[in-house]
């Protein structure tokens, strides 16, 4: 890993935490592009993470996601957003710790149950959140927190805050250049509306 092959920030959390929101807004500040191991995932197996975890298991999910990872921390230079169980792998752990150590930047989005619930659709059928989802997205975050915490550099809680003033924040803590500051204006949250906040994040 490079410093010039290496992303600007890594963006952990649990589902609905906004990662995918923030990382874009955060990548349009920086003038970077973003990347979504879910999406490099969705791709390479031609069909939606749900589908694969009904289809071919989670550990042939965990499998792809690991390799999906470790790809994008060596061939993207801007804004990566992992899925919420990604940092459970050890593979991932390790390569995360190599990247900070290196000078990289991860941040961990906190949220509040009820804020995650909104955006994940906990009304609906998710692999991870059959039963009770509210409790079962309790439980996942429980057993993943300290695995969060201990690999950020940063720690931000997103709340209901727009996107764009968490990616103010977060530009700002970690002194990163600010290119495209209209892009991280909360103004135009307000004038966008929620909807993209409260959009529904895949539950990984």
């Amino acid at each position: 890993m490079t410093a010039t092959t290496r992303p600007v920030a890594v963006m952990i959390g649990p589902p609905g935490s906004g990662k995918s929101k923030v990382g874009r807004t955060l990548a349009a500040g920086l003038g970077v592009t973003v990347r979504d191991t879910d999406a490099d995932i969705e791709e390479r197996a031609g069909k939606p993470v749900s589908e694969i975890f009904v289809d071919d298991g989670e550990p042939h999910f965990r499998e792809l996601e690991s390799a999906a990872v470790l790809a994008a921390l060596t061939e993207h230079d801007g804004v990566l957003s992992l899925g919420g169980g990604a940092v459970m792998s050890l593979a991932t752990q390790a390569a995360l710790t190599r990247y900070v150590a290196d000078g990289g930047h991860v941040v961990f989005l906190d949220v509040p149950l009820a804020i995650a619930a909104q955006r994940v659709g906990m009304n609906q059928a998710r692999p991870l959140l059959l039963g009770n989802p509210r409790a079962q997205w309790q439980k996942l975050m429980t057993e993943r927190r300290p695995t969060y915490e201990r690999l950020a550099t940063l720690t931000v809680v997103s709340s209901e805050r727009p996107g764009e003033q968490v990616a103010a924040e977060i530009i700002e803590a970690l002194g990163l250049e600010l290119r495209v500051p209209e892009l991280v204006d909360p103004k135009r949250a307000e004038e966008h509306g929620a909807a993209e906040n409260n959009a529904e994040e895949n539950v990984t």
